[in-house]
């Protein structure tokens, strides 16, 4: 039985949300276009069934209780321990929270992303989240130590090691790392916490074209490479959407392309020094044309605001966006933008790509002059995807496949790939009632 992990849910309502403007999450059915398979309702017999085998005070039908258990919320988080720079934590701590309790030890979590605030360490795991500073810690498949999991059986399975180095049998917790709770339900996870740097500098330079911004990332990893955190790339009408959109300025005027650059690091003067000594030569080989630098938290705070901010706007205008999280080959990172920028030149306000280009992550975004309908967006799947194989790229660089990829697996990974994954799926999840219509339509 889910015993540890289930809340029954039958109703929705807006009372939870009314006291905080917020708006209720929609139901899946009424979002994606996928028809609903041979699932049961939830009704009375069920209710009673689970009151009968969890006990009266554990099942919840309260409308307004339940909402709770429907969106990301920090009461509902805890903390279970931090030991020798290992984190212990249930999944549905919030990421910033485990991360400032790290903090009071001198830790990190080797996970930074736009919405800490909001999304659960469970769900980073299930989708095997990229975020900031992949560049420097790696994604979490590095950084998972094990990770507890409820099987579709209702077995729970221990494999919540905390041992940097255990090479006994098959290294189980990868399996669910990234596989979007298509084959357990993450409960617990082990994350193992780097020292957290005491000197943190940024840098927002401004670029004449993306050639010279290739040239500029390899001297940062030749300059910089044991003290680099993130690296950045934000183009000029990523900027101009900034600008209109959330209202908020170039601190260094406008240039065709932006880098944004972090070091990190527990010596001060070392790190501002090859900061330094690296700005001075991007300037004489005119590979950055003009640039900032801060060190003072509110400062550094600010800087990263301005690439944090690209996706808060995109609520204001949503009925008009396209999203794409794509990766590709360095030489191609910013081809693909130009190519979709010329193929939506009649139809499209602007196409702008922002993102983590230190490991080939790019966020490709469309915002259209009318709103956004179902044939156009299936002409630019097609368009990008087509792409994507070309480039010898991936359709999804850190979020993960879900439903709205799922249609376009077999076109980018070989049938006998596919075929591993499926009967993976099959014995893990016979019945397929594990996060359905995910990854395997």
């Amino acid at each position: 039985m889910f015993s540890k992990v289930l809340k029954t849910y039958t109703g929705r309502a807006n009372g939870f949300y009314r006291n905080l403007s917020q708006k209720l999450p929609e139901f899946t059915k009424n979002v994606f276009d996928v028809s609903r398979g041979n699932y049961n309702y939830i009704n009375d017999g069920h209710i009673d069934y689970f009151r009968r085998v969890l006990g009266t005070n554990r099942v919840i039908t309260n409308p307004e209780d339940a909402e709770k258990y429907n969106v990301d919320w920090f009461s509902q988080d805890s903390i279970l321990f931090i030991c020798l720079g290992v984190l212990v934590c249930q999944a549905g701590c919030i990421l910033e929270t485990i991360d400032n309790k790290a903090a009071t030890k001198d830790l990190i979590v080797p996970l930074d992303l736009g919405a800490k605030g909001s999304c659960q360490i469970g769900g980073n795991v299930s989708t095997n989240a990229g975020g900031l500073r992949l560049l420097r810690f790696g994604n979490l498949h590095g950084n998972i130590l094990g990770l507890e999991v409820v099987k579709a059986d209702g077995e729970i399975l221990d494999c919540l090691g905390t041992l940097k180095k255990d090479n006994t049998g098959y290294h189980l917790k990868h399996l669910f790392i990234g596989s979007e709770g298509t084959l357990g339900f993450v409960t617990k996870v082990s994350i193992q916490c780097p020292s957290r740097p005491k000197y943190i500098n940024v840098a927002f330079l401004g670029l004449q074209n993306f050639n010279k911004a290739l040239k500029t990332l390899k001297l940062l990893r030749y300059r910089l490479g044991e003290i680099l955190s993130a690296i950045e790339m934000i183009d000029y009408c990523s900027m101009d959407f900034i600008k209109n959109v959330v209202g908020q300025q170039s601190p260094i005027g406008d240039y065709p392309f932006y880098l944004l650059i972090e070091t990190s690091g527990s010596n001060a003067l070392h790190n501002e020094e090859k900061l330094n000594s690296f700005l001075e030569e991007s300037l004489q080989k005119a590979l950055v044309l003009n640039g900032t630098v801060a060190n003072e938290p509110n400062k550094v705070q600010d800087i990263w605001s301005i690439r944090e901010n690209i996706p808060n706007g995109f609520q204001k205008v949503a009925s008009k966006m396209l999203y794409y999280d794509v990766s590709v080959p360095l030489a191609h990172y910013y081809t693909i933008v130009d190519d979709v920028a010329d193929y939506a030149k009649d139809i499209s306000e602007r196409v702008f790509g922002f993102g983590h280009i230190g490991d080939g992550n790019l966020h490709l975004h469309i915002q259209l002059k009318n709103d956004l309908t179902k044939e156009v967006k299936s002409n630019f799947d097609s368009f990008i995807l087509e792409k994507i194989v070309r480039y010898k790229g991936s359709i999804s660089a850190e979020h993960g496949v879900g439903f709205t990829k799922a249609k376009l697996m077999d076109k980018i990974k070989p049938p006998s790939t596919l075929k591993v994954m499926k009967d993976l799926k099959k014995l893990m999840d016979p019945n397929g009632i594990l996060n359905p219509y995910k990854i395997f339509i």
